[in-house]
């Protein structure tokens, strides 16, 4: 395997710390091939993202009600598996790799799977089903990406990684269109190439990903001292092998406590994408043929400013970055409420939406790697995505209701002054420089 050769090949060498510039700063294979998976994986997912509301309303006829349970279980089920996934990881020595492996293969198997659901309930089961393969393989993932980077360059190997992520959710929907435009029976063309997909990118992260203990053996084994300082070395007690306690007991330290808090408080503000999509449809009366199209701007503004804004998170401190995101976030909600109705508009509030996701997904896990010790990564990692993603369900569902009792602007204003608290909060709690004890390795 290349990757995996390179990196031995590259720790036989002299010990020597490389110069500061393009050297010292330069993203690790792993992460490039990480970032390569899920592109292809992306490519997949927004396939079928993009045309299941119509396959399941138009196509299968679904209840509005029944797409609505389905929706949720579909973007909220990963977040119930997150730790599981996390935890798995991180006991017997760093099975990182084989976890996410296991996750990318479950969700590309429920691919095909979709041309043989007909009711609410298999559904529903091949969605959940989906999800776990979601949930378990994304805190593994970013745990490899962490373990792989310094903590110099970790803020660009996240904004890398998401920015090649992005571009299979540019893709995909593109994708999709054009085989439901080729095709007389589109949706089962749709599934049938998004599992092809799904399978590259599987294989790609077999050959390709070395695995982490591997790395670590060959590193242990060129940085072992000669015989004559092994008399002196003092030897040190193996680490405990983890466990859900000690995952949580992570929240003990003040980094990852503040670090988790502050992403629960924004994400109760974080209103869903799709809300976003139908505020702008009703207030510029996008067709519905063109309404598929509206992810693809915050899609393409997350592609561009992923790594810049990466690379800006190792220089001036991650939370800078992260909190002016949520002020990114905030101006397109003052957008939405504003009685501008210009053609300019969908343009800002779709490149501040895409801005938010390039300040805040991978400058987050960034952020919280900082205080979390290898051998719990995945775990704490997951810790933390959990807290994340089960706030922002939390909203999604509160701003439904909303939404349905007080209409649209109502709801959205509600959200706009949730957010400027969740943020004045978040700065005021926001994890200062860690204690000596509280640093840990990359």
């Amino acid at each position: 395997m290349y990757v995996a050769d390179s990196r031995a090949t590259a720790s036989a060498e002299p010990a020597a710390r490389p110069p500061a510039g393009r050297l010292g700063t330069a993203i690790a294979p792993t992460v490039l091939a990480l970032g390569s998976v899920s592109l292809i994986t992306d490519v997949s997912s927004e396939m079928v993202t993009a045309v299941l509301p119509l396959y399941l309303v138009a196509g299968l006829g679904l209840s509005p009600l029944g797409f609505g349970l389905l929706d949720g279980v579909y973007n909220g089920f990963s977040a119930l598996v997150r730790l599981v996934g996390g935890h798995f990881a991180d006991r017997g020595g760093g099975r990182h790799k084989t976890v996410a492996l296991f996750g990318y293969g479950l969700s590309a198997l429920c691919k095909p799977l979709l041309l043989l659901a007909a009711t609410l309930p298999t559904i529903g089961m091949v969605l959940a089903a989906d999800r776990t393969g979601k949930g378990l393989r994304t805190a593994p993932r970013d745990a490899l990406i962490s373990l792989s980077s310094t903590p110099a360059t970790r803020g660009r190997a996240f904004g890398v990684h998401r920015a090649m992520d992005t571009t299979g959710a540019l893709l995909g929907p593109l994708a999709a269109f054009l085989i439901l435009r080729v095709t007389t029976d589109g949706y089962d063309a749709v599934f049938t190439v998004s599992f092809c997909v799904a399978a590259l990118g599987v294989l790609v992260l077999l050959l390709f990903v070395p695995r982490r203990h591997e790395a670590e053996r060959v590193t242990a084994e060129d940085s072992r001292p000669a015989p004559a300082q092994e008399t002196t070395k003092v030897s040190r007690p193996a680490p405990a092998r983890p466990t859900f306690r000690s995952a949580l007991a992570l929240l003990r330290r003040r980094a990852v406590r503040r670090t988790t808090v502050c992403a629960l408080l924004l994400g109760l503000a974080t209103v869903s994408d799709s809300f976003i999509y139908l505020l702008l449809q009703r207030r510029l009366g996008v067709p519905d043929q063109w309404f598929a199209l509206l992810p693809l701007g915050t899609a393409a503004a997350f592609l561009l400013l992923a790594a810049p804004l990466g690379r800006l998170a190792d220089r001036l401190g991650s939370w800078r970055v992260f909190l002016a995101g949520h002020a990114a976030l905030l101006a397109a909600y003052g957008l939405l409420l504003s009685p501008w109705h210009g053609s300019a508009l969908p343009y800002a509030v779709l490149a501040l939406h895409g801005c938010f996701y390039a300040a805040t997904d991978g400058v987050l896990m960034a952020a919280a790697s900082t205080a979390i010790p290898q051998e719990l990564r995945s775990s704490g990692l997951a810790v933390v995505q959990t807290g994340q993603a089960l706030a922002r369900f939390v909203c999604s569902i509160g701003f439904g209701a909303a939404w349905t009792a007080w209409g649209d602007r109502t709801a959205l204003g509600a959200a706009t002054v949730a957010l400027a608290a969740g943020a004045a909060v978040a700065y005021a709690f926001r994890p200062t420089a860690p204690t000596p004890a509280e640093v840990v390795p990359a």
